[in-house]
């Protein structure tokens, strides 16, 4: 018989619970028991960046976090950043400015971005390239990531006033 845990998380404004085995990691509880398939699992050891998500406000590797770690958090992964049917301003940015080719490791840019804006809504090209440096994409240069994310940013700060 094995141990399993109860574990209640918010994701993205909805609240799951559910039984783990303490060993299950958050990516794999995300994507093979919540059906939440946006967050890809790629290297398995932290290096990629393609499975990384929103807990309690800060980016995280949900590969290196077992999902027993992550009872009573807040999550956000790429499937909630669009709102209402529409594409948030980070994700139309990205596809305006041709931020993706194969797309894997989109959602991983995407909220490794949001994470950026959060904490710096005005970031320099400098900035965009050295906090997208976590996440490796081995199709687009980053030219048009980089585009996208000063985009983003230009749209943002402009609905804030």
């Amino acid at each position: 018989m094995t141990d399993r845990r109860s574990v209640q998380l918010t994701i993205n404004g909805v609240t799951y619970s559910g039984h783990v085995e303490p060993r299950t990691l958050l990516v794999d509880f995300l994507r093979h028991d919540l059906g939440l398939t946006g967050s890809h699992v790629g290297c398995e050891h932290g290096v990629c960046g393609a499975c990384t998500i929103l807990v309690n406000g800060e980016a995280v590797r949900s590969c290196l976090m077992l999902a027993v770690q992550a009872d009573g958090a807040r999550l956000l992964t790429v499937e909630g950043l669009a709102q209402d049917g529409r594409l948030h301003p980070l994700q139309a940015a990205f596809r305006e400015h041709h931020g993706l080719q194969c797309g894997f490791c989109t959602p991983g840019m995407l909220l490794t971005a949001y994470d950026l804006l959060q904490t710096n809504p005005a970031p320099s090209e400098q900035d965009i390239r050295a906090g997208l440096s976590a996440v490796l994409c081995r199709c687009t240069g980053y030219q048009g990531i980089v585009g996208a994310v000063q985009a983003a940013a230009k749209r943002l700060k402009a609905s804030m006033t």
